[in-house]
């Protein structure tokens, strides 16, 4: 070989080695994403994480790669999306919903996972506390005793006094119970009878609003898991056919069209997701992260939606609003 073809082979067979410094290859990390919904409804969510790895420095695609799947809100995938991702051997699994981080507790027992919008992630049982979450579960509450459904309900009530007949609308297979209870609580306080709606489907939303109408239901409450949030297109507009001013606890209802939100800024936790994630691919245990609690709070009022139910809005709740739809 003359000197030339030499020079030429070994410059191309540098370009295949990896990167090295101090004596160690240098891999690109692998991220495992599993989000409760679909990418269609909500892609917003892989979008925010993404941002967050980029402020920190990291370039989804060249410098991480990121392999996202969906449970497209059936609780059923979560176990074998999971699998999936287990088997593609990432660094760490970033997880949404408290159904989500149920499944990774039971399917993920050597990963590091970072839940996302786990309400109570010690009653959920995927964590010891959140001071020493213990195990290779760790992440961002969304609720954590805040009591968001009870004043997400005592504002509904602000817009609609009159209202004595309230329906809770959940699914018992989303892992939401003390939610459910938490609300017929939060009804009854306010002297307000609640009456359960379980939906399992998406074909039982309609059956549902049909029951409420025939019970003259006057206020409804929305309990978020997979199956309510994937669909809220869907809800909300049964609820304004069915003339039902609801609360719901993501901001996405209201912005899909619902009358009043009140919720932790569930984008805002996967984009500081991207904080946990960095650390434990610095080294960090998920058993020594300590789970994050919100502690700011967004409400949405949908004018627009207020009007075609022929509802006012105090002009009290409007000054407290961050985000007015009109």
């Amino acid at each position: 070989m003359d000197r030339r073809a030499f020079i030429g082979t070994l410059a191309g067979s540098l370009l295949t080695v990896p990167l090295i410094a101090d004596g160690q290859a240098k891999s690109v990390p692998r991220i495992g994403f599993l989000e409760a919904g679909a990418a269609s409804a909500n892609q917003h969510f892989l979008d925010a994480f993404q941002s967050g790895l980029r402020e920190l420095g990291y370039v989804p695609g060249k410098t991480v790669i990121i392999d996202d799947r969906w449970a497209e809100g059936q609780a059923e995938r979560f176990p074998k999306r999971l699998a999936e991702l287990v088997k593609l051997r990432p660094d760490v699994i970033v997880v949404g919903s408290a159904l989500g981080a149920k499944a990774a507790r039971a399917v993920v027992t050597s990963i590091p996972v970072v839940f996302v919008g786990v309400s109570d992630p010690i009653a959920a049982g995927v964590v010891e506390s959140l001071a020493h979450p213990g195990g290779n579960l760790t992440g961002l509450a969304n609720n954590a005793g805040q009591g968001l459904i009870s004043k997400g309900i005592q504002l509904l009530k602000e817009i609609v006094p009159g209202a004595s007949r309230v329906a809770i609308l959940w699914n018992p297979a989303g892992a939401v119970d003390p939610k459910r209870q938490e609300s017929e609580q939060a009804a009854r306080a306010l002297g307000m009878t609640a009456s359960s709606f379980e939906v399992r489907e998406i074909g039982g939303f309609e059956e549902a609003f049909a029951r409420m109408r025939k019970e003259h239901i006057d206020a409804l409450i929305v309990i978020t898991d997979p199956l309510t949030l994937q669909h809220r297109a869907a809800i909300v507009k049964l609820a304004a056919a069915s003339r039902i001013p609801g609360v719901y606890e993501f901001v996405e209802f209201a912005r899909a069209g619902g009358l009043i939100a009140y919720s932790a800024n569930v984008p805002a936790l996967f984009h500081r997701a991207a904080i946990y994630v960095d650390e434990i691919l610095k080294g960090a245990r998920p058993a020594d992260l300590p789970v994050e609690q919100p502690t700011t709070f967004t409400l949405v009022i949908n004018v627009k939606t207020a009007k075609a139910l022929g509802l006012t809005i105090p002009q009290s709740l409007l000054l407290r609003a961050d985000e007015v739809i009109q």
